[in-house]
Parts: C-alpha cells; sequence; structure tokens
C-alpha cells in the first residue's frame, strides 16, 4: 500500500506562499517513490499578497487554501479536516507563506504563534510518532510548533534566523543546501532549500534526500 504524505502548502507563490519549486519538487520526488500526496492547507486568508513581478503589496485579499490549490492541482484538503490517522508522514515546503501563513513568524520571529490547524497536525503527528520534513523556512513553524520537544532543525546558515530558532527552543544545525539535518529522537528532518539556493538544481538535491529519508522513517 502506498505511504500517504500529507503536503502542507502555504498558499501559491514564494513572498506570500509556498514556494512553488520547493512543492513541486516534493510531489516530484514522492510520486517518484511511489508515495501518494496528501496536500493540504489552511482554510485562512493570507496575510498579504505581494505583486511577485515588483514584490509590492496589492492590497488584495486572498484564501490560502484557494491559492495552494493552484499548486495540487484542485486535489487538496482543509487541514483542519486531515488528522495524523489519514498519514504517515507529513512534509512542509518553504516559502514565505510558511511563515507569514502557517505562523506569523516573518513578523514576529520568537514571539510568534502558529496557524491552530497547522499546530494541530504537527503535534498529531509529533505525538504519534510518525516523521516530519520541513524545508527552506518552515522549519521554523515547525519548531515554535513543537518546542516543547526541543527539535533540532537547519535553515541552512542565516545567523538571525537560527538566533530565533534556539531562543524558540529549538536546535540549530548549519547544512549546505544539498545536505539534510536529521533529528532522530523527534523523527523530524529538515533542509535548507531556497534559503541557501541559488537554483532549483541545487535545492532538488537536498529535498530529493529529505523526500527519501521521510519515506524511510515513514
Amino acid at each position: 500500500m502506498a505511504k500517504r504524505v500529507g503536503v502542507l502548502l502555504s498558499g501559491c507563490g514564494v513572498f506570500d506562499g509556498a514556494e512553488i519549486h520547493e512543492a513541486t519538487l516534493t510531489l516530484l520526488f514522492l510520486d517518484r517513490n511511489g508515495a501518494r500526496a496528501v496536500c493540504m492547507a489552511p482554510n485562512v486568508d493570507q496575510r498579504h499578497v505581494i505583486n511577485h513581478l515588483n514584490q509590492d503589496e496589492t492590497g488584495e485579499g486572498r484564501n490560502v487554501l484557494t491559492e495552494s490549490a493552484r499548486i495540487a492541482r484542485g486535489e487538496i484538503r482543509d487541514v483542519a479536516d486531515v488528522s495524523a490517522d489519514d498519514l504517515d508522514a507529513l512534509i512542509l515546503p518553504g516559502g514565505f507563506g510558511a511563515a507569514k501563513n502557517l505562523s506569523d513568524f516573518a513578523e514576529k520571529g520568537a514571539d510568534a504563534t502558529v496557524e491552530p490547524g497547522t499546530a494541530r497536525i504537527i503535534g498529531e503527528m509529533a505525538d504519534a510518532g510518525k516523521p516530519i520534513g520541513a524545508l527552506c523556512i518552515a522549519p521554523a513553524t515547525l519548531v515554535k510548533a513543537l518546542a516543547h520537544r526541543k527539535p533540532k532543525v537547519t535553515i541552512g546558515n542565516d545567523p538571525g534566523t537560527a538566533a530565533a530558532i534556539e531562543s524558540m527552543g529549538g536546535r540549530h544545525q548549519e547544512c549546505a543546501v544539498d545536505e539534510i539535518c536529521i533529528d532522530d529522537p523527534n523523527r523530524i528532518v529538515s533542509t535548507p532549500a531556497y534559503m541557501l539556493g541559488p537554483g532549483i538544481k541545487d535545492v532538488a538535491a537536498g529535498i530529493e534526500k529529505l523526500v527519501n529519508q521521510v519515506l524511510s522513517m515513514a
């Protein structure tokens, strides 16, 4: 039976949602391994909407679940309707949406709060001992949700973000873009992806390793 891996999206687009390359590579490597991706996102308003051509705010209002459906080709569920019983593993692609819509880490740093549905599914997966992968900036939201477990993660080598992760109770490990950080006790895998980049072939190397590792732990 195919392993069911939740892919928790945060919108559509690097500056206000899920990073599209990271999300698509995650889906590709899951499919290549015969796993079944279960795409999901919170049914909440985006923090803001960014014009990706000039990076200005547009003043529009958009919904995270609706925007995430673009990446999922319409096959997506509200995270509020998904439980750990439905999944064998969970992966969070990055993009600013992971730190703006899944939590408010981008705005509040170590004082962030996690979107309730996101916090619940992460907590359920951790309590069930099921593996969780996190890409790019998503480990910051993961650490906030699981601070009591003192998770070990990587976001690459950015000192400010690493310090915020440590202040939230996490442990940060520096990694190259083609490397993964494995927290065996907590069954967490992370990789820097576009926190380091620079290109899609570079981030693909780490994401493929992360997907393979998560599936091996599932």
